[in-house]
């Protein structure tokens, strides 16, 4: 029973590990933005553009890699999208001008989608019916520990050290996480088998009008949240009023609402799944409304860059075991695409919220476009 336990815990922790760094890649810029825009020198907007770059490129990765990954070895699997991972970090460190910058966003951005696909099928199968929600946000667990730990320290970081040095640290970081998968997540954790229906036949799960609603939510909640996030480090400090060298430390206040949301969020959706999604996205909409609202009071600010961490990623566990759920006979494939229409969320919400910060609205328009 130990043993059994061991390797169960053992593979999440992979898991979270590979997450860590995927989710350092994907937010570490946020609270950088005003730097690269100055440095690159591109606009508020263009610099936006290198997240929502970004999360185009995860939806893709997420339905064409998961796809074709479904039938290889999970752990090798893994290991080739850390070394894509390490690539695209590397090429954005050292990138001469933006062009190249967001060209290493978008490498980097086509293993995240997979990884967390694949990923997810793991952690899920590892566990029994019951705790499956617990598990994947155990999984996700590492993505919101970047949140917590590693965004604002990359931002910290890159405000001392130049923007460059963070993503040579996330660079460093995606080594160790290959090192880790490698060693730590077993074959026989992470075989899928060659056998099943064909990739026809799985597609076939985007004809039920269940999965495909899924999918809309999917895009509206973290198109809402991320839109918002995209542009905080602008609202903050234009808005709210807050020093460049409070930034990191409003964002730590986000990251540990993240990881807190993240956990009650997959025991809630182990107890009940639609019920619970429905109150969390409540809380959602009216965190981000009173935010917007509440801009200009700092102290207020401080209370609301935690609820938006717990209640924003509180879906993440949920959203993702409804469309597993909703497609147990593929489940790679379906797991994959709420990971790309998170993603595609992503991309709108930070373009759409761009457009607002020229209008009446100015930094407030991305929480409102939430």
């Amino acid at each position: 029973m130990l043993e059994g336990v061991g390797i169960v815990l053992w593979g999440l922790v992979a898991l979270a590990l590979g997450g860590f760094g995927i989710g350092l890649t994907e937010f570490g810029i946020v609270g950088l933005l005003p730097e690269v825009a100055a440095d690159l020198a591109v606009t508020e907007g263009a610099a936006g553009l290198l997240v929502s770059g970004y999360a185009l490129s995860v939806a893709v990765g997420a339905l064409v890699l998961t796809a074709v990954l479904a039938r290889f070895d999970r752990r090798k699997a893994l290991m080739g999208l850390m070394v894509l991972f390490i690539i695209g970090n590397l090429t954005s460190a050292v990138a001469p001008a933006y062009e190249v910058m967001l060209a290493g966003r978008v490498v980097a951005a086509l293993c995240h989608g997979a990884f967390f696909g694949v990923g997810a099928v793991v952690a899920a199968d590892l566990v029994e019916e019951r705790r499956k929600a617990g598990a994947i946000a155990l999984m996700f667990a590492g993505l919101t520990v970047a949140n917590v730990l590693g965004v604002p320290s990359g931002t910290l970081l890159g405000q001392v050290a130049g923007w460059r040095s963070t993503f040579w640290a996330i660079t460093v970081i995606g080594v160790v996480a290959l090192v880790g998968i490698a060693t730590l997540v077993r074959p026989a954790g992470a075989a899928a088998t060659e056998t099943g229906p064909s990739l026809h036949a799985e597609l076939g799960i985007f004809r039920r009008p269940r999965v495909l609603a899924s999918v809309v939510v999917s895009v509206l909640t973290f198109g809402g949240l991320v839109g918002a996030f995209t542009y905080i480090a602008f609202t903050l400090t234009n808005i709210s009023g807050f020093s460049e060298g409070s930034v990191p430390w409003l964002l730590l206040l986000f990251g540990i609402g993240s990881f807190a949301g993240n956990l009650v969020g997959g025991r809630a959706a182990d107890r009940s799944l639609d019920g619970s999604l429905v109150v969390i996205l409540a809380a959602l909409t009216a965190v981000l409304a009173l935010f917007a609202m509440a801009a200009t009071v700092p102290a207020v600010v401080v209370a609301l860059m935690t609820l938006l961490g717990v209640v924003g990623f509180a879906t993440a566990p949920g959203l993702q075991l409804r469309i597993m759920s909703l497609a147990k006979d593929a489940p790679t494939l379906a797991s994959g695409a709420n990971i790309a229409a998170l993603n595609v969320g992503n991309a709108l919400g930070a373009w759409l919220a761009g457009l607002t910060l020229t209008t009446a609205l100015g930094y407030t328009g991305p929480l409102w476009t939430g």
